[in-house]
């Protein structure tokens, strides 16, 4: 009976280990934010963008590349790049990025969001619609 209770506790510690791991392996590299407006519905060519995931990424566009933002937009030192952003939208698009009234209030509003950046994903909350 020993044995059975050693193996269970061995067992459930493994599982612990297994499911922390990933979450302490994404390293917090930190946070910006930014209102998401009309201006980023659309790509730069002007035709409109489909999905949350690509209209924080043009935010980023125009902060970076075009040197544009609103007033509530921070800097980043993630996504200066051109690949970079695609990184990030690839991010964006992976579960646990963002929820669905996240993602609701983007494509309907103008809210201002809290983007916080992992090594390895992204985080996006809402602050204000």
């Amino acid at each position: 009976m020993r044995i059975f209770k050693v193996s269970v506790a061995a067992a459930t510690v493994a599982i612990f280990v297994a499911v922390a791991a990933p979450a302490v392996a994404d390293e917090f590299l930190g946070s910006y934010v930014a209102r998401i407006t009309q201006d980023d519905k659309h790509a730069s060519d002007g035709y409109p963008l489909d999905t949350a995931a690509q209209m924080v990424r043009q935010d980023r566009a125009s902060w970076h590349k075009f040197g544009r933002g609103d007033a509530e937009d921070e800097g980043d030192s993630w996504f200066g790049s051109t690949e970079a952003r695609a990184r990030l939208e690839r991010m964006l698009n992976r579960g646990g990025a963002m929820n669905q009234a996240t993602r609701r209030a983007i494509m309907r509003g103008q809210p201002v969001i809290r983007v916080d950046v992992y090594r390895q994903s992204v985080r996006v909350d809402i602050l204000a619609n």
